[in-house]
């Protein structure tokens, strides 16, 4: 305290000229109507500038929670496309409901890990089995297909890469529907894949859009990428092509997990026919 009183004592001179410049600024300020007028303007102005810097702070740090909502919109829409459903002509005859019945769902995960300069490729994602997430479900993202889910714990999956050795499904040319294999290209480029085993009835172009097949684990026309060289051929009855990737692997930050409600049935039935041909073999 006597430290105090002996600074202000030391300084009085100073604090008295403050004294004096405040109050000659509010006398000023209060009984002149412009200046006034101009002084709360630039209050105003201040306050304002402060208040938006701080608004866009507050946009910035909740951007994650933004995104997380638009990815989860997003997946809730992609369920409603038509390539979600499948026809069912005969519920119609017996049923008074549309003939459009729900296949596919879309879970929302965010990439926690990825990898596109190896020759085996995985990304990692924060949704597991406690999120309804299976083993060898497809996975896509906005651009379009990524890759398969291999691994599953309570609360992560790991994804088998489209930039996977051992990735393959089917595919098919988008203009007419002729189907092959999609594989990831032997140069390691993440940004080329191949469409093998295409008929030679084909007619590709450069440019054609490649898609995923009804036979693949994915939504039947899910973008894969788009012819970028046809001069690799085999020789026989089969084409093989470039294929420039659709998906951007090295930014992917969101992608939607499929969940095939008919795969099950499908899988179940196909192991029974297997069984039953072998009995009889």
């Amino acid at each position: 305290m006597r430290n105090l009183l002996i600074f202000i004592t030391k300084y009085n001179a100073f604090f008295l000229f403050l004294i004096f410049e405040v109050g000659a600024l509010v006398i000023y300020g209060k009984y002149n109507s412009f200046q006034k007028a101009s002084l709360i303007n630039s209050t105003n102005e201040v306050t304002g500038n402060v208040y938006a810097k701080y608004n866009e702070a507050e946009r910035y740090l909740s951007l994650q929670q933004v995104n997380d909502q638009l990815a989860k919109d997003n997946a809730a829409l992609r369920a409603k496309l038509k390539s979600s459903f499948y026809i069912d002509t005969l519920a119609k005859r017996m049923v008074n409901d549309t003939v459009y019945l729900q296949q596919y769902e879309y879970t929302v995960a965010r990439v926690i890990n990825n990898s596109v300069n190896k020759r085996n490729n995985t990304i990692t994602i924060n949704r597991g089995s406690d999120a309804g997430i299976q083993k060898n479900m497809g996975v896509i993202s906005d651009q379009g297909v990524v890759g398969i889910v291999v691994m599953v714990s309570k609360h992560f999956s790991i994804v088998m890469s489209l930039l996977h050795k051992e990735t393959s499904f089917s595919a098919m040319l988008n203009d007419d529907r002729v189907r092959g294999t999609i594989k990831w290209a032997d140069n390691l480029d993440p940004r080329v894949a191949q469409l093998v085993d295409v008929n030679n009835s084909a007619k590709p172009h450069i440019g054609e859009l490649v898609v995923a097949s009804d036979q693949s684990l994915f939504p039947t026309g899910v973008p894969i990428g788009r012819v970028s060289n046809l001069r690799t051929k085999t020789g026989g009855f089969f084409l093989n092509m470039e294929v420039t990737l659709s998906v951007d692997f090295s930014k992917l930050q969101y992608v939607y997990v499929v969940t095939n409600r008919l795969n099950k049935e499908q899988t179940d039935l196909e192991l029974k026919q297997k069984d039953e041909q072998n009995d009889i073999n």
